[in-house]
C-alpha cells in the first residue's frame, strides 16, 4: 500500500511538472505574451519601413531663412540636400561642412529637419566691419579677422583699412615683428571699438605700426587711436572729446586718460 501511494503521488508530480515558464505563467498568459511580441516585431518593422521605404518620409524641400546678401537659390545650390532621398538618413552635418566651404559668406547655420518631408538652412552672415581694396574691387574683413568676400562695389558705411607700412625705419620693424595679418587684426579690433557715431562715418582706418591706428572721418576730420589697446575706454573718451569740441578737426586718443583736440 504505501508503494502505491508513493507511486501515485510522483505520477501527480509528473503530470504537474512541464516546463517552468509554462507553470509560472500558464497557457494562456503565455499566448498573450507571443501575440504581444509578435506586435511589437510588426510594428517596429513598420516603424523602419515608414522611415527608410515609405514615400511619405523623404525630403521634398529646403527652406532657407536668415539671408541678406546671399540668395536662397545659392544656400540651396551650395547645400546640395539630397531630395528624395529618406529624411532620416540626410547627414545634417555634411550639409553644414558644404556650406561652410562652398560659401565663406556664412559665419553660422543650423541644418534642421522639418518634419515629415523639409530640411530647414537657418543662416547667419559674416558682417564687415573693414574693406581691404584689391584693385578695382574690395575685400570684406569681418569682426574676426576673416577675409570671407570679394566685392565690386564697397558696402555702405564700412571704413576701408589702408596699410601704410613703409619698408624702413620703426615702422618697418613692427612689420616684421608682427606680420601684416597681425595688423589687421589689431586693425579689426579698433573697428569693433569704435563709436557708432563715428564709424558710420569713418571713410577710412590707417595702420602705420602696430601702435599707430588711426581714422579719417568723410568729413575730413582725423583720429589719432593709438594701438588697440583700451579700445572700449577710447571709444568713450572720443565720444566725450567730439561732444565736448565739436569744431575741432584733430583728435587724439591715443593716451585716453589724456586726450586732445586741435583744429577749427
Amino acid at each position: 500500500m504505501a508503494g502505491s501511494a508513493t507511486a501515485e503521488r510522483g505520477a501527480r508530480q509528473q503530470e504537474s511538472s512541464g516546463p517552468p515558464l509554462v507553470r509560472r505563467l500558464g497557457p494562456r498568459r503565455l499566448r498573450v505574451i507571443v501575440i504581444l511580441l509578435l506586435a511589437v516585431l510588426l510594428l517596429g518593422a513598420g516603424g523602419v519601413w515608414a522611415l527608410y521605404g515609405s514615400q511619405w518620409l523623404r525630403v521634398d524641400h529646403v527652406s532657407v531663412s536668415g539671408t541678406d546678401v546671399l540668395t536662397p537659390d545659392e544656400v540651396r545650390a551650395a547645400a546640395a540636400v539630397p531630395v528624395g532621398s529618406p529624411l532620416v538618413s540626410v547627414d545634417t552635418d555634411a550639409i553644414e561642412a558644404r556650406l561652410r566651404r562652398e560659401l565663406p559668406r556664412i559665419d553660422q547655420v543650423d541644418v534642421v529637419r522639418s518634419w515629415p518631408d523639409g530640411i530647414g538652412l537657418k543662416v547667419t552672415e559674416r558682417q564687415p566691419v573693414l574693406l581691404v581694396r584689391k584693385g578695382s574691387n574690395f575685400v570684406e574683413v569681418d569682426d574676426e579677422g576673416v577675409r570671407f568676400a570679394t566685392v565690386s562695389e564697397a558696402p555702405r558705411n564700412v571704413p576701408l583699412l589702408e596699410l601704410a607700412l613703409p619698408s624702413s625705419g620703426s615702422t618697418a620693424a613692427s612689420l616684421r615683428r608682427f606680420g601684416e595679418d597681425r595688423l589687421v587684426r589689431e586693425a579689426v579690433r579698433a573697428a569693433r571699438d569704435i563709436p557708432d557715431a563715428v564709424a558710420r562715418r569713418t571713410r577710412a582706418l590707417k595702420v602705420s605700426s602696430y601702435d599707430d591706428i588711426s581714422l579719417e572721418l568723410s568729413d575730413g576730420r582725423t583720429v589719432a587711436w593709438g594701438s588697440a589697446e583700451k579700445g572700449a575706454q577710447k571709444g568713450r573718451t572720443l565720444s566725450a572729446l567730439m561732444k565736448a569740441s565739436p569744431a575741432a578737426r584733430h583728435f587724439d586718443v591715443s593716451a585716453p586718460t589724456a586726450p586732445a583736440s586741435s583744429g577749427s
